[in-house]
């Protein structure tokens, strides 16, 4: 049998009062005391079961996501499977809010980080923008106890304390992996739609994309990135410039979220002819996917991510340990030959 709190107050001689007080670091309870519970702890070998007294006292943990701002098909998706999960949130005793910020703004981000400070809250989600600001609010978070999680874009040296998301480089290669073997042998260059370098997954994407492309047999030019800062406005007319000065343009990857914008050029010019790998199952990823103007989707699920960075943060609130194989982010590869049914149960055939 465990031993429980009875057990703890018999070989320590004290009160259940007492065990108490110590087993939640409340004041009242003398040195000498405390260390002859502490003993006692250690020899019967107590392990407290804190989701259990925390059920007990019926605590609730608000948790924020903080997400980029705008018509981002992806991150509107992932406030959504966060609105979601707040409908049965008071059900596993949490309080979801979303507080969103213009995207790649860094200081916007770190002040919405403090603001979650300044609530109090027990654990934040938050997209990360590659910046010493943010970095620094997070520190300011890691002092104030309060666990924070990077959320699609890590960023690994701040202090985090998880990161939820697939495997960025490892997403770049793939991305590269199946450019190049679409191409085959196939001449021309390469274009890269970004939305900023100043996030950490677009950088790493690109890494492993560029690294996928050298292994290939047939070497080909990658042009300078294109920054269409996720709008899709923005994003068309680059991909239209792009189009205009590379006659023989042979495949684009669209690494971010341009991707209205990156169809809507290829429509306006009638370039049906280039390979196009894009990221993130959208309707308009989805369309151009049953159309073939795109070729193939990497995808990541908006909703798993989101359960993962609520029980990472439960986890970690109540210093317990993350199970990694359960948030774990899979990277799923949909070509027009094997999309999931979309939202109104249309597998698109």
């Amino acid at each position: 049998m465990r031993p429980t709190v009875h057990d703890i107050a018999d070989k320590a001689g004290v009160s259940l009062a007492t065990v108490d007080r110590v087993l939640n670091g409340r004041p009242g309870v003398r040195g000498v005391t405390r260390a002859r519970v502490e003993a006692a702890i250690a020899a019967l070998g107590y392990v407290r079961d804190v989701a259990a007294a925390n059920l007990a006292k019926s605590r609730v943990y608000p948790l924020v996501f903080i997400l980029p701002a705008g018509d981002n098909p992806f991150m509107r998706g992932l406030e959504a499977e966060v609105r979601r999960a707040g409908m049965h949130s008071a059900n596993e005793r949490t309080r979801l809010a979303v507080v969103t910020v213009p995207a790649f703004d860094a200081g916007a981000l770190a002040k919405a980080i403090d603001g979650a400070i300044a609530e109090k809250v027990s654990g934040i989600a938050a997209v990360a923008v590659d910046a010493p600001e943010v970095s620094a609010a997070i520190g300011r978070a890691h002092a104030a106890g309060i666990p924070l999680v990077t959320l699609v874009s890590d960023l690994a040296g701040s202090g985090r304390d998880h990161f939820v998301g697939v495997d960025n480089i490892a997403a770049g290669r793939t991305a590269g992996s199946l450019l190049g073997r679409f191409l085959g042998s196939r001449p021309g260059p390469v274009a890269v739609l970004a939305g900023s370098m100043r996030v950490r997954d677009h950088r790493e994407r690109l890494e492993g994309f560029c690294a996928a492309m050298a292994d290939m047999p047939v070497t080909r030019a990658i042009l300078p990135v294109l920054e269409g800062q996720d709008d899709p406005a923005r994003s068309r007319a680059l991909i239209s410039e792009c189009l205009a000065a590379v006659p023989d343009l042979a495949g684009i990857y669209s690494l971010g979220a341009g991707n209205q914008g990156l169809v809507a050029a290829l429509a306006a010019g009638d370039r049906d002819d280039i390979c196009v790998i894009a990221h993130e199952l959208t309707d308009h990823t989805r369309a151009a996917l049953e159309t073939g103007t795109i070729d193939a989707v990497l995808n990541q699920d908006a909703g798993h991510e989101v359960r993962s960075a609520i029980r990472v943060l439960r986890a970690k609130a109540d210093g317990l340990p993350v199970i990694a194989a359960q948030e774990r982010i899979r990277l799923d590869i949909f070509i027009k030959d094997n999309l999931p049914a979309g939202p109104d149960g249309d597998d698109g055939n």
